[in-house]
């Protein structure tokens, strides 16, 4: 299922969505989960240490569990292509080529035309013609689960460690308000990268990436604060 592109000089960024998707999934949780947690424990308690501690424990649980959970997620997809291709392998000794027939005739190629392409390419490799045109599966987009795990967990690392290091040189009297900032210009950014990774419109998706992370960090310090005046 090798894909060979006919413009080297301009790639197709859909071949990164595996890593990228992963990335910026663990990087957004990273900041997002991590400084929520640390605002509201701040906002609940003004000591420095149990702020510290909560925050350094959420990146290390975080990670693990954003990793392991990468891996298993992207594991079971992959189970379910192996499935389909296994059951596409045993069907090729039925009717190898009508079915590719019917597939290519569906997007606008007239009968006799969609049984010549079926033919040839079934002559030349039918389980990757099967497995691309029935399946919609390809090696850019076949799932990955190691890889996953490690884009994961790896920047949920680096990102986590932000608004801990910033909660760290802060005051006391100020760790809200440094985790906040830095919180929210490392989510536009983050959703600057990730746009331009994908050569995707940078404006919405830095407004997404921002909308959904103060609405979090909102949330928990609500709930932060409120607990801390009820204790």
């Amino acid at each position: 299922m090798s894909s060979t592109s006919t413009h080297p000089d301009d790639p197709h960024y859909v071949q990164r969505t595996g890593w990228l998707r992963a990335a910026v999934l663990g990087a957004n949780d990273g900041i997002v989960s991590v400084s929520s947690l640390i605002l509201g424990v701040a906002a609940a308690t003004p000591e420095p240490r149990a702020i510290l501690v909560a925050g350094v424990a959420a990146l290390v649980a975080g990670a693990m569990s954003m990793a392991a959970g990468e891996y298993i997620s992207v594991s079971s997809q992959r189970d379910s292509e192996q499935a389909d291709i296994k059951r596409e392998q045993e069907a090729l000794s039925l009717t190898p080529e009508a079915e590719l027939a019917a597939i290519y005739q569906s997007r606008g190629l007239s009968a006799e035309t969609a049984a010549i392409v079926a033919r040839e390419l079934s002559a030349h490799d039918p389980l990757a013609a099967h497995v691309r045109d029935e399946l919609g599966l390809s090696d850019h987009l076949a799932a990955r689960p190691l890889q996953a795990a490690l884009a994961s967990g790896a920047t949920f690392s680096v990102a986590a460690a932000i608004p801990v290091i910033a909660a760290f040189f802060a005051p006391p009297s100020a760790i809200i308000l440094s985790v906040l900032i830095v919180s929210v210009l490392s989510l536009a950014i983050l959703g600057a990268l990730g746009a331009k990774a994908g050569a995707a419109p940078i404006v919405p998706a830095v407004l997404r990436v921002l909308g959904w992370g103060i609405f979090a960090m909102a949330i928990t310090a609500a709930v932060g604060w409120l607990f801390g005046v009820s204790v």
